[in-house]
């Protein structure tokens, strides 16, 4: 099959394009024909190396973990899909190695989802790290319930877009804390802006929620975590996807796991248009690394899909 791969640690210079092995099919796998990929920031991160304390890499390593496809051919244990059947997916296994920017990939079920109805396999291959990483921030390590408000540091992006909409869907309030280019987009999600300005950030909130928030979900890190922390209600909840000095100010560090539970709920949310994806650029196969320079330059307001003829 076609793919892109590296052999060693570094930037979009180490992609190569090439012939790969076809995966291999476990029982407990099914065989996807990718349509497409999405690129998301812990991609280049391990691809760097970033994450070789906590991840083994077996070189050549195949980058991505997102997906939407289509079955070829379902492991010998798996009733759950038939050739043919839409899926999508947050593909990570325990180690590096066998990834979505290739032609296929074997995916196991604890992996994977059908697609939604209503949207595209762009679309929908920008959901499921973004999607699951919200959902499950919100729903697990915050236990948000209908009526409180929520506080969404970095909401106009991949992440902090799902938590709002899906926060919203919750019958929360939701104040979503961006820059000035973001405001827009989060007053469309339904969220009440609040600009990262570090004179006023506590101002602005204290005059929305004099009482204080209730959960605090960061999807940025850096100097306004401490900040927003000291902007809970008593009894409020902090977590974290993107810094662990959360731990030190009391509150949770989460990392996403694959759980097709939550998978299919999210679809479930896009088909009924709670919930939506927004693709600013695709690439082919052939140009991920193009792909990767895009994400990583930041300033895009909507997710990096790489596609698959």
């Amino acid at each position: 099959m076609k793919a892109i791969s590296y052999r060693r640690y570094g930037g979009p210079e180490v992609l190569e394009y090439g012939e790969l092995p076809d995966p291999k099919v476990g029982p407990d796998e099914v065989l996807v024909k990718v349509r497409a990929a999405a690129v998301n920031p812990v991609d280049w991160k391990a691809q760097a190396g970033y994450l070789d304390g906590m991840i083994d890499a077996v070189f050549p390593v195949v980058p991505g973990w997102d997906v939407s496809g289509v079955v070829v051919r379902p492991g010998v244990s798996v009733t759950e899909y038939a050739e043919g059947d839409e899926v999508m997916g947050y593909v990570r296994e325990d180690f590096l190695s066998h990834g979505t920017f290739a032609e296929y990939v074997s995916a196991p079920l604890r992996t994977l989802a059908r697609k939604p109805r209503t949207c595209s396999f762009e679309e929908a291959a920008g959901l499921p790290l973004v999607g699951l990483t919200a959902y499950q921030a919100l729903r697990t390590a915050l236990s948000v319930r209908s009526g409180e408000t929520v506080l969404v540091l970095a909401a106009a992006g991949g992440v902090g877009s799902a938590a709002v909409q899906i926060a919203r869907h919750l019958g929360c309030r939701v104040l979503g804390a961006v820059r000035e280019s973001g405001r827009e987009r989060v007053e469309a999600l339904g969220a009440e802006p609040v600009l990262f300005d570090e004179p006023t950030f506590a101002a602005q909130i204290g005059a929305l929620a004099p009482r204080g928030v209730d959960a605090v979900l960061d999807t940025l890190g850096g100097p306004f975590l401490p900040h927003a922390a000291r902007l809970l209600a008593p009894g409020g909840r902090l977590a974290s996807i993107a810094d662990g000095d959360v731990l030190a100010l009391g509150g949770r560090y989460y990392w996403v796991r694959p759980d097709a539970a939550d998978l299919a709920a999210l679809a479930d949310l896009v088909d009924e248009g709670v919930l939506g994806v927004r693709v600013a650029r695709t690439f082919p196969l052939e140009r991920a690394a193009d792909a990767q320079r895009a994400g990583a330059e930041g300033g895009l307001q909507g997710k990096v899909v790489v596609t698959v003829p």
